[in-house]
């Protein structure tokens, strides 16, 4: 009897070892998949720096931020040449 039962290890081991091996390799459909393209923008500024004349505005608020320890006030800012 002790022969019957090194034969069924075995064959455990046949069966998990083909098993893994069916799972390691590719699909058929991963072959011939292609990695994405990253979409690329270009920003064209109108102009390097402000003119001579320019003048920068700013415009300030207070904005409600919710944060885990709950709700907090902020202060933001917005600023611009002109």
């Amino acid at each position: 009897m002790p022969g019957r039962k090194a034969v069924g290890v075995i064959a455990l081991m046949l069966v998990l070892g083909t098993a893994g091996t069916a799972l390691a390799q590719p699909r058929p459909a991963d072959q011939g998949a292609t990695p994405h393209r990253r979409t690329r923008i270009v920003i064209h500024p109108r102009s390097l720096e402000p003119g001579p004349n320019a003048k920068r505005y700013c415009r300030a608020w207070l904005a409600v931020e919710n944060r885990p320890s709950g709700q907090v006030i902020t202060p933001q800012k917005e600023c611009w040449w002109q």
